[in-house]
């Protein structure tokens, strides 16, 4: 046996082993962080948070078992929100006076590096794009991971500073548009970032991180012109525990459409210039997958809304505007997988309609907001 073939069993085993423990340290932090939670906050939580809890715990350590770099992320992010806690001292008037605070661990300093990061990761994935280099692909990379981390931070820390205003006005950010537009940016990039490693292809990020620009770009003026950063109480309507299982899965659903639409256009300008950065089997794959998992959390989140809508206004369907687009939203994506498990691998009309679904998803997302309204006027733009 040579001395090559004989050193790369124990390459093998020691990156293995390395990944192994990897693992373990973020089963053991996480036993850790989820014990402290506990001590600190299980008198304040009913029966039905301490469930969710439960349940979130038992989903990090799967997270931490099958993706430790997004498990490595919101370690990263719970750190700084520790951080952020201990410099707050539980004086908000801390945010301007502490260094720390003011210009990286107050929500809205991480959202704003956070914002620049998706600009930077979009410039780097460009580039690695237009040389062909690898390296400035995987700087893309950890500056799309950066912008993930950051977001979770901010609303880590915002979740923190919504009780400084007070007990009663404390609540988790997802209770409107600036909080759920942080929330689906993050989700979003992270769905692209998992495809992204399985299918070891780089040059979609400058696609994906295009739009989360674009986005942030939405983000930052109406957080500037709406003053929608300030943080709020929350409406009666959203004062339900239904609110933090239902939003979030709703994002996941968008976040998958999304990444969809960004394949769906890549094969369409492929199909143009007679060139794919990528072949065209992994992007319709690649397209598939991310419909399949925006529609299943979908269908879950349009579930939950029914419920929550049954105990906030009496009934579980309403023909509100906003339920309505969301039934056009799932009718069009049920319609999507059901031609494509059908009817085949119809590349074009496959690509043209996640791409158009996309903008069915923008219109339920925030033209229903913007132009009608109804039972859900509290998400106004």
């Amino acid at each position: 046996m040579s001395h090559s073939a004989a050193v790369t069993p124990l390459v093998s085993k020691q990156v293995c082993l390395g990944t192994r423990m990897q693992k373990i340290v973020h089963i053991v932090l996480w036993c850790l962080i989820a014990s402290a939670v506990y001590w600190n906050y299980s008198a304040k939580m009913d029966w039905y948070e301490r469930g969710i809890g439960l349940g979130a715990f038992v989903g990090i350590l799967m997270l931490a078992i099958k993706w430790p770099t997004l498990s490595m992320s919101a370690l990263v992010a719970v750190g700084g929100a520790v951080v952020a806690q201990q410099l707050y001292h539980d004086q908000l008037g801390n945010a301007d006076q502490r260094f720390g605070l003011k210009f990286l661990l107050s929500s809205q300093a991480a959202m704003s590096w956070m914002s620049m990061c998706f600009f930077l990761a979009w410039g780097s994935y460009a580039l690695g794009n237009q040389l062909r280099s690898a390296f400035s692909w995987k700087v893309g990379n950890a500056l799309a991971w950066s912008a993930v981390t950051l977001g979770l931070t901010g609303l880590l820390v915002r979740w923190y500073e919504s009780y400084l205003y007070g007990p009663e006005i404390g609540h988790i950010p997802i209770s409107n548009l600036y909080e759920v537009s942080v929330v689906f940016s993050i989700f979003t990039s992270c769905i692209y970032l998992y495809f992204e490693s399985r299918y070891a292809r780089f040059e979609l990020g400058a696609w994906a991180m295009g739009m989360m620009s674009a986005w942030v770009v939405f983000l930052l003026w109406y957080g500037m012109t709406r003053q929608a950063h300030e943080i709020q109480p929350l409406v009666p309507a959203l004062q339900s525990y239904w609110m933090k299982i239902h939003v979030p899965a709703n994002f996941i659903g968008y976040g998958g459409f999304t990444v969809a639409a960004m394949t769906g256009m890549v094969v369409l300008v492929g199909q143009r210039k007679g060139q794919f950065v990528v072949s065209e089997t992994i992007l319709m794959e690649w397209m598939y997958r991310s419909i399949t998992v925006g529609f299943t959390f979908f269908t879950i989140a349009t579930i939950l809304g029914a419920v929550w809508a049954a105990e906030a206004w009496g009934g579980y369907w309403s023909w509100d505007p906003k339920e309505v687009w969301a039934l056009v939203v799932w009718l069009n994506y049920a319609a999507w997988l059901h031609f494509r498990l059908t009817k085949g691998q119809r590349t074009t009309v496959l690509a043209v309609w996640s791409v158009v679904g996309f903008f069915v998803t923008l219109f339920a997302f925030l033209g229903v907001n913007i132009f009608l309204s109804g039972l859900h006027s509290y998400g106004k733009l």
